[in-house]
């Protein structure tokens, strides 16, 4: 819902709010620079002293106005002919013309109604209010994406322009939200919406009669300083039942002509310092430097939609396009996708296809839209639901078991759940499993139990789709091709060969980092950013599935670097390990958020054996600022597959690896990583009760021994794996 709130204003009133913004940052600069040019009152000087002075040198002055920024002005008839002046009060001389300047009267009439009247004022209101939309939602994101509003301004992650989008957003939230609010203001008090509570005394019904006094016997101008005076406005040439009227910054009041005692007298109300508090803050008016940096908070808006309109793009190109999609209202089935990397549209597109084929109408729309109000037709909804990092929500399935939730008891219409996930992580299809539960529990009818595809399986999605046909009394074929990633060429720079006298043909593959186009540095596409831990899938020669690695190295290395054992018969595993310096492969890019070391300077606790040292290898490497790591490491023998041998002695020595534990499986007493972690049991322990992160990555038999090894070791404190995985403290990578 914020997500919607947020993108639909952006992109209907970009140009609307983009003039508004732009427009308002040009008349900021005219406050401040009216408050530089104007000559300004000294502080001991008197209106009274100001106005002789005025009467002095113009002697048929009408009017006195002093302007929020110190700018005094003088209206006066010279024999009939009109006259102003811009006045230097130390003189009492006229100093510069008074007509408005051209260019800003030009914007003002822009950035207030573009030149059309009542209905570009209600235009313009209409572009504030999608701004101050646009504000408030893009500040429930910001929070939401850096964790909490007290990771406000912790550092942001992610690709270009959206870091940028992000980094600009809070810097100018508060101003945004000011100026639109304010502006709203303005215009529902010009068409008379809000109280204006301008209060003017009643006009005496009777005076003196009499004309000609002195200004300085006017009551109390020979005390009230000049900063006070609005306005000060004579009596009718002639009219002996005139009277001078005096504004203030306190209120109205009239004064005798001919005795100089005040009148009637009326104090500015509330309502009215409200609107001038707001007409000031809004135009910078009496606030020059306010204004100012409210106007250039505004020049933030123009960037801000053009990083948000390439963020949108770049979510837009991930989906497949769907012909024939009908409406939510109209839909027999209902498809909704929760994907992050937009794989899972690829099936729902496959799915939506197979079913309009058969006769059905369908409709296909993200999870975080999910509104059973709308689905008037539907005989059914299916849920194709990806997992995102530690078994989260995707990013188009947010707020979806809110929704759930919130829809109230089930209707029945029935709904089928189908999870998508890769198996070697632990969180395997958790968010699929908990929207299954969660549908459960507020009794709606199953249309299929849970089903999951592992590694985007063709197979596994053709077999559900057969069970689905069945489920509904089709014939149902879901012949899926999954659309890989666009490659990049990694070209292999150096190789480090390890293994051959263990049988075990093992390499280090450093390639040279791709150049990235100026689209993929905004959207964070290819090579552009990743750390160690992240995936990168190969495509081998005769397959056109691809093969992933994980990363030991990133994107600060300067290197994409990743670490490759030789199977027999592996065709990918053969290609890579065959190529030689100068030999370029296709490759692509996965995020892996799932694999992270976290932040902060908690312990860390590496764990890996064989190849699986890799990442954990690109984490020590990275690890500048010294965090405490240990890591456990297991080979076959120190003279042959001792990987990184090199390396970690110098990250030891550096103190980026606090120590570094060894097992070797092949000497006379076999020795394996989960034996190196019994013998510092007491460490081990010790670490994790203070906090300690552990990250485990390499083949399942290890992890397992590993999780049993350190549950015996956690369970005289009390803890176990299981409990430090609830706590995002034990992830794993493995194969």
């Amino acid at each position: 819902m914020i997500r919607a709130l947020h993108r639909w204003p952006g992109l209907q009133a970009l140009a609307l709010v983009g003039l508004l913004s732009l427009s308002g940052a040009a008349l900021s600069v005219f406050p401040a620079a009216e408050r530089l040019s104007a000559p300004q009152a000294a502080s001991d000087l008197t209106v009274g002293t100001l106005a002789e002075r005025i009467q002095g040198a113009y002697p048929g002055v009408e009017q006195i106005r002093r302007a929020p920024s110190g700018r005094i002005t003088a209206y006066w008839f010279d024999q009939g002919t009109p006259g102003a002046a811009v006045i230097d009060p130390a003189t009492g001389q006229g100093v510069a013309s008074a007509d408005p300047n051209a260019t800003e009267r030009w914007l003002t009439d822009l950035h207030r109604s573009l030149f059309l009247g009542d209905g570009g004022r209600i235009a313009m209101a209409g572009g504030a209010l999608a701004m101050l939309m646009l504000t408030l939602s893009g500040a429930a994101l910001v929070a939401r994406r850096q964790g909490g509003w007290r990771y406000w301004f912790a550092r942001s992650r992610g690709a270009l322009a959206g870091r940028v989008h992000v980094e600009i957003a809070r810097m100018a939230v508060f101003g945004l939200a000011l100026s639109s609010a304010t502006a709203l203001w303005m215009t529902a008090s010009t068409f008379g919406l809000v109280p204006d509570g301008g209060a003017m005394p009643a006009f005496p019904s009777e005076v003196s009669g009499q004309t000609g006094v002195a200004l300085s016997k006017l009551e109390g101008l020979d005390t009230l300083p000049v900063s006070s005076l609005r306005d000060l406005s004579f009596p009718y040439a002639g009219d002996e039942t005139d009277v001078f009227t005096l504004t203030t910054d306190r209120g109205t009041g009239y004064l005798d002509q001919g005795t100089g005692q005040m009148l009637a007298w009326a104090d500015l109300g509330g309502w009215e310092r409200v609107s001038e508090t707001i007409y000031m803050l809004h135009t910078g008016q009496g606030a020059a430097t306010l204004g100012l940096v409210l106007g250039l908070l505004a020049l933030s808006v123009p960037v801000l939609g053009a990083t948000g309109s390439i963020v949108w793009l770049a979510a837009r190109r991930s989906r497949p396009r769907l012909r024939g999609n009908v409406p939510a209202s109209r839909a027999e089935t209902i498809v909704l996708v929760g994907s992050e990397g937009g794989s899972t549209w690829g099936f729902a597109a496959t799915l939506h296809a197979a079913l309009t084929e058969a006769g059905q109408s369908v409709h296909v729309g993200p999870m975080s839209g999910f509104a059973p109000a709308r689905y008037a037709q539907a005989r059914r909804i299916i849920l194709l639901a990806a997992t995102y990092g530690d078994g989260a929500a995707p990013s188009s399935a947010k707020g979806f078991l809110d929704r759930l939730a919130s829809a109230g008891p089930a209707g029945s219409v029935p709904l089928a759940v189908l999870g998508f996930g890769d198996r070697s992580f632990p969180d395997y299809c958790a968010f699929a499993g908990d929207v299954a539960e969660a549908a459960a529990r507020q009794g709606w009818d199953i249309l299929l139990p849970l089903d999951t595809v592992d590694r985007q399986s063709p197979q596994d999605f053709a077999r559900w789709g057969r069970a689905l046909g069945a489920a509904m009394g089709i014939e149902l074929h879901l012949s899926h091709h999954p659309v890989q990633p666009a490659t990049q060429a990694l070209t292999l720079v150096s190789r480090r060969d390890y293994g051959a006298e263990v049988q075990a043909p093992t390499a280090i593959l450093r390639f040279a980092l791709p150049r990235a186009s100026l689209w993929q540095r905004l959207t964070g596409t290819g090579f552009v950013r990743f750390r160690a831990g992240d995936l990168i899938g190969i495509l081998p020669e005769g397959s056109p599935v691809a093969r992933f690695y994980s990363l030991a190295s990133a994107r600060r290395d300067g290197f994409v670097e990743i670490v490759v054992k030789k199977h027999p018969g592996g065709l990918c595993s053969g290609q890579l390990t065959a190529l030689e310096p100068g030999d370029s492969v296709p490759a692509f890019l996965r995020r892996n958020p799932g694999f992270r070391a976290g932040r902060g300077r908690t312990p860390l606790i590496l764990i890996g054996a064989g190849t699986g040292i890799g990442p954990l290898a690109g984490i020590v490497r990275g690890n500048a600022r010294r965090r405490p790591v240990h890591l456990f490491f297991g080979m076959r023998h120190p003279d042959s597959d001792f990987l990184y041998h090199d390396d970690l002695p110098d990250w030891q020595a550096d103190g980026r690896l606090a120590r570094l534990h060894t097992a070797v499986s092949r000497t006379t007493r076999p020795r394996y990583v989960q034996d190196a972690l019994r013998s510092e049991a007491g460490q081990v322990a010790e670490l994790i009760r203070n906090g300690a992160r552990v990250m485990v990555c390499g083949g399942r038999d290890m992890a397992a021994g590993v999780a049993e090894a350190l549950g015996d070791i956690l369970a005289p404190a009390g803890l176990s794996p299981a409990m430090l995985k609830a706590e995002g403290r034990y992830v794993e990578d493995v194969y």
